[in-house]
């Protein structure tokens, strides 16, 4: 591609793979992983389910499971100071353990688990815009639900293809919106008439009784911390990629503890634990907290802010789902592991052309298919994610340690942040992948089972067996990869001709 000199000094300058670099700075990417966990969304039905576990307990239960995930963020971060490619897992896990393990945990798990957790995104940003619409009737009927998901893939995936910079500042207002929304509620809910003093107890994680509830709830909470490594996949369009992506993965994940945090303190003084009316323990308001809750503590016109912050969220997890899934694709396919087609990158825009536009149709084609075939399999479906994020994130903690071995006893620093608190990360990644299994594979566990097997343990297990599949396909189409890819898995400087 040729370049004419004035339009360098006019717009962000290109390198390596053809995206825009200098782009985007600390801000917007902590903003892109904020978007891809949805806040407001995860809290809103996470939380009730939480509390149905533990009780009190469940500030606890959101601060034990945020330990894995700090320690899993640190490994990201450094294996980003070193390879700052937006490959991110599937390079540094090929670099580590080889092209087998590269594709399927580094390329293959993370994106099945994305698109999966799109249809779920797009059908829950349906409901909640046409309620806030006072289209209720419409939000129980598949039909119109479909489409409005199918259009608001489309709307996402227009704006990540028009640039990252467009996609940086709508999830920045949205995920602006998210935060006031959840802090104005907490606020509201603590000084609420009647509202209990926070206690130090919630906070206790050695008040559990049985490991049963205790591995619930915590497993419960990795699910809505996942997604912000978002953050790191635009390292090649951000300013400083060897050290901002990083920074912004582990501030994202501060963000997200303490604004969880606030937000289950503040649930729990307002409607504390009871089984009945708007206590946390009653089930019927376990699918939906904030949308019980707001109205009472902040009245109704505040309650529909807190409404809009909840379908915003929706939205804003969406758009940065297309923007961290397209970009490694970029990657994969300029190292050679999938068509050449899919490294395309737009001339003007420098965002991926062709893999943008594949994530939202595949995304589509998947929420009409699931929708239709059986309303629980989707359901079922996005259970099946929290197995899958173990897996990928437990790889990519090992693989950090891996890849550092030779250097942990350089320093301290090395030894902490590049092996004890990666392998750390892998472990407690591991057991939470053990327990998930065993939790799953019971035929009570979702919506669905066959022949006495749980249905999200078929899917969740089936999609990592699917991908040994679809790897034994890709290497016989791309033979050099498998041959050379831990060689191959380098800083590639491609533009698009």
């Amino acid at each position: 591609m040729t370049i004419n000199p004035t339009d360098v000094e006019a717009r962000p300058s290109l390198r390596g793979k053809g995206l825009a670099s200098d782009s985007i700075g600390l801000l917007s990417m902590v903003s892109l992983g904020l978007a891809s966990v949805a806040p407001a969304y995860s809290i809103t039905v996470t939380l009730g389910l939480v509390v149905l576990s533990v009780g009190h307990l469940a500030p606890a239960a959101l601060l034990i499971g945020f330990v894995p995930i700090l320690c899993t963020a640190y490994a990201f971060r450094e294996l980003n100071r070193v390879m700052p490619d937006c490959g991110t897992n599937f390079v540094w896990i090929t670099r580590s353990f080889g092209p087998w393990l590269g594709w399927i945990f580094g390329n293959w798990i993370p994106q099945i688990a994305t698109v999966i957790a799109m249809t779920a995104l797009a059908q829950v940003g349906a409901i909640n815009l046409l309620s806030l619409l006072g289209l209720s009737g419409l939000a129980g009927q598949t039909l119109p639900v479909t489409c409005l998901g199918a259009a608001l893939i489309a709307l996402v995936t227009a704006v990540g293809y028009r640039g990252v910079q467009l996609s940086a500042a709508v999830q920045t207002a949205m995920v602006a919106l998210q935060l006031t929304a959840l802090i104005g509620f907490g606020v509201a809910a603590i000084a609420r008439h009647g509202a209990s003093a926070p206690s130090p107890a919630w906070l206790n994680p050695f008040g559990f009784h049985g490991s049963g509830p205790f591995a619930e709830s915590v497993l419960l909470c990795l699910f809505i911390y996942w997604g912000w490594d978002a953050a790191l996949t635009v390292n090649e369009e951000s300013r400083d990629r060897t050290h901002a992506p990083g920074r912004a993965a582990v501030i994202s994940t501060l963000v997200l503890l303490s604004t969880y945090l606030f937000t289950a303190v503040a649930a729990l003084s307002f409607a504390g634990t009871g089984a009945r009316g708007l206590g946390l323990g009653n089930p019927h308001n376990a699918a939906d907290v904030l949308a019980t809750l707001a109205p009472a503590a902040l009245g109704g016109p505040l309650a529909k802010v807190v409404q809009l912050a909840v379908t915003l969220s929706a939205v804003a997890a969406l758009l940065t789902c297309i923007v961290s899934t397209a970009r490694p694709n970029v990657s994969v396919a300029v190292h050679g592991a999938l068509p050449k087609t899919f490294a395309r990158v737009h001339p003007r825009f420098h965002t991926p052309t062709v893999a943008t536009v594949f994530t939202g149709v595949l995304s589509v084609a998947l929420l009409a298919g699931l929708s239709y075939a059986a309303p629980s399999f989707l359901s079922d479906a996005v259970l099946s994610i929290g197995l899958l994020v173990c897996a990928y994130y437990g790889a990519t903690a090992f693989a950090c340690v891996w890849h550092f071995r030779s250097q942990l006893r350089t320093s301290t620093r090395a030894l902490v942040f590049q092996g004890v608190l990666p392998f750390a990360g892998g472990l407690m990644m591991l057991a939470a992948f053990a327990r998930s299994a065993v939790d799953m594979i019971q035929p009570g566990y979702g919506s669905t089972s066959i022949d006495g097997v749980g249905g999200v343990f078929l899917l969740g297990v089936g999609s990592i067996v699917l991908g040994l599949l679809v790897t034994t396909v890709i290497r016989l189409r791309f033979p050099d990869f498998f041959r050379h890819g831990r060689r191959t898995v380098t800083d590639i400087l491609v533009t698009e001709d």
